[in-house]
């Protein structure tokens, strides 16, 4: 459910992110078509390198809102990285003015890892594109399941 003073954003262009501390894998898609593709893996541990190449794709793309995927035990309770990525997420929220969603995440590597095998990567092939296609699955779900949404 939205906070007050957050609205739900259906419309345009979004990008989404799969945040992890080496590596945050980009998709981007947009409400008319209701798809994601995989954009980018953004690589390296240093806050100001991320957030400027966050900042330049934010130019590149001019989304309506930003989507971040959540993660969490299986049971649904949190760990460190559910508290690093809610920090991401406000982070984002306030450098670049934009709406930012939390969606579920729980599955979404894997799932992204059998889409990859699917066509033909596996192993250590699937390394370079897993995240961002993890950050695809993260944005079509958010697409397509309207109650897994909640403002940043």
């Amino acid at each position: 459910m939205p906070e007050e003073g957050n609205t739900i954003v259906d419309h345009g262009v979004f990008l989404a992110f799969d945040f992890g501390k080496k590596r945050i894998g980009v998709a981007v898609g947009n409400s008319v078509s209701r798809t994601a593709r995989p954009l980018i893996t953004l690589h390296g541990e240093q806050k100001m390198q991320r957030f400027a190449a966050i900042g330049d794709l934010v130019r590149e793309w001019e989304p309506n809102a930003l989507v971040v995927g959540l993660p969490c035990h299986e049971d649904g309770i949190t760990h460190e990285l559910t508290h690093l990525c809610r920090r991401f997420a406000q982070r984002l929220k306030g450098r670049f003015a934009l709406p930012v969603f939390l969606v579920d995440e729980r599955y979404t590597s894997a799932t992204a890892s059998l889409h990859l095998a699917a066509m033909g990567i596996r192993g250590i092939r699937q390394k370079p594109l897993l995240d961002q296609v993890a950050a695809q699955q993260i944005l079509q779900a958010y697409f397509d399941e309207p109650v897994i949404k909640q403002p940043a």
